[in-house]
């Protein structure tokens, strides 16, 4: 491959990389900037058109997961959970609505980025100099799929919307002569399966011994269609090998009371810590302390009268709140528990290593799993996708200090200057997130508000990280579920919003903050 134009061409002041729900919120949000997005597909949706299954459906209903100035169409009160058809013709909807597709550059992938702003090294972030300061500070080399050759294109400002998944699968490491080449069946990644059309993954699950590694969604999803394909007496049941068990959801009513009752009001989040919180407010958490507990217990009792958790052996032994607090809950499929009855599906539990051998999968216990098909739902490793295209100089930084990557508002790095990152930090509607985020970039690129200085920037994201520390073991997921109004209030303060969105105080404190609490612009 060659390198055309060493000479970077400046088509913009603003590149984003990525058109998944990230990227097109960035795109609408900046489009009086007129930003080159770059996407390395030849279609919008990310990982809702490149990982889904033909089952795959959202985890959250319609209105809790549309943009605050393009509501669902007239079924967006229905409660069924839309497939993931449904959501990629919504945001197609979206992006064509807003004209954001004339500035998406299809089947070009971003495969290095160069830093040539050293003149903001010494004092980046700095109150005095402008997110755009008129000159290139970054430089993206962009192959694509009809040329043999990269084009390199200059810009002043870089949003990363490459997100977290997707891409790159993270593969377990194998000893010598225990990985995937000792067997003699099929081995894939769950990026493998979602790139399979019906056919095709019917083809690989039908009739044969299938073994799931994975309990998270992906993996209950992957199971239920190989059960599906399964059906009859003589067929095979799949077999999911389980190591960390999580709190799976029915449905969002617990013992006939709204779910969003417990976690997603402004009332409910008064019972949960979050960043630079008063010595009154931290002293009045751990006064209702036993009330936060006593709902974790209230949710969980429901969840085992529900579901057969126990009978089964998958009941987790930490509390329900710690799977919320870092967006682990998933929402387990209504006839998922029948196909198991139906001995369709069978459970493998190992918290100890795995291996391959020619017949299946062995494990320390010296027990064997017989397969013909070993599928790998243990999802991917984004921190590699995204260190394969920042320089080197900036790699060590993404997860300095805490081995989490510290962002400022969930959006800036306080050690790489004039870039942006969107889609690193979850809460319960990542899209609600990144519309919001993406909104408040736009303010800062447009100077309505400054940065504080880096020591600032990284003092709160330290917070933010030792509250999710305090909140839940799964902490590495980044996740803000238990104060995401909080995180909401800090953006709107920025912007010099008003942060309490409601009409009164009753619907304040004790009903929903969705996105459309955001649709007017203060």
């Amino acid at each position: 491959m060659s390198v055309a134009n060493e000479q970077a061409i400046s088509a913009s002041k603003v590149a984003i990389i990525g058109a998944g729900v990230s990227g097109l919120a960035a795109a609408k949000e900046l489009s009086h900037h007129k930003p080159v997005i770059f996407e390395a597909s030849d279609a919008i949706g990310g990982v809702w058109r490149h990982c889904s299954y033909a089952s795959t459906k959202l985890q959250s209903q319609r209105r809790d997961y549309e943009f605050s100035d393009f509501p669902w169409p007239s079924n967006r009160d229905n409660s069924d959970f839309p497939s993931h058809f449904e959501i990629l013709d919504y945001l197609e909807s979206y992006a064509e609505h807003f004209c954001v597709l004339n500035n998406i550059r299809f089947n070009s992938k971003v495969v290095e980025i160069r830093f040539v702003g050293e003149q903001l090294l010494n004092g980046h972030h700095d109150h005095g100099t402008p997110l755009l300061p008129g000159y290139p500070v970054w430089q993206l080399a962009v192959h694509t799929n009809s040329s043999n050759t990269i084009q390199w294109y200059s810009f002043e400002f870089v949003v990363i919307c490459i997100g977290k998944y997707g891409d790159v699968p993270y593969i377990p490491v194998f000893d010598a002569n225990k990985g995937p080449e000792v067997f003699k069946g099929k081995v894939l990644h769950t990026i493998d399966y979602c790139k399979l059309d019906h056919d095709s993954a019917n083809q690989i699950l039908k009739g044969k011994k299938v073994t799931v590694v994975g309990f998270k969604k992906s993996a209950i999803d992957l199971a239920m269609e190989c059960a599906e394909a399964n059906q009859g007496p003589e067929v095979q049941p799949c077999t999911m090998v389980v190591r960390t068990l999580h709190w799976p959801v029915p449905h969002y009513w617990i013992w006939g009371l709204p779910f969003f009752l417990f976690y997603s009001t402004r009332a409910s989040q008064f019972l949960h810590q979050r960043p630079n919180q008063s010595l009154l407010r931290s002293l009045l958490c751990l006064l209702l302390s036993p009330m936060r507990r006593g709902i974790s217990k209230f949710i969980e009792s429901y969840i085992l009268w529900k579901l057969p958790l126990e009978k089964y052996g998958l009941k987790p032994e930490h509390p329900f709140e710690e799977d919320y607090a870092s967006c682990q809950m998933a929402i387990m499929p209504e006839n998922f528990f029948s196909e198991v009855e139906k001995g369709k599906i069978v459970f493998k539990k190992s918290s100890k290593k795995w291996w391959f051998w020619s017949g299946g999968i062995e494990f320390e216990d010296n027990t064997k799993v017989e397969a013909d098909v070993v599928v790998m739902a243990t999802g991917y490793d984004g921190k590699k996708k995204l260190k394969s295209i920042l320089p080197e100089t900036f790699r060590s930084l993404l997860e300095y200090p805490s081995g989490l990557m510290p962002l400022y508002r969930g959006t800036i790095h306080p050690f790489v200057p004039n870039m942006a990152f969107m889609g690193y930090v979850e809460s319960i509607s990542n899209l609600h997130t990144s519309e919001m985020r993406s909104i408040w970039l736009s303010g800062l690129l447009d100077e309505k508000f400054k940065l504080p200085s880096v020591e600032k920037m990284l003092s709160e994201t330290l917070k933010e990280i030792e509250v999710m520390k305090r909140s839940t073991r799964f902490y590495k997921r980044h996740c803000i579920s238990t104060y995401s109004i909080n995180h909401d209030d800090e953006l709107c303060k920025d912007m010099g919003w008003g942060s309490w969105r409601k009409k009164n105080w009753i619907s304040e404190a004790f009903s929903a903050y969705t996105s459309e609490d955001y649709a007017k612009k203060d």
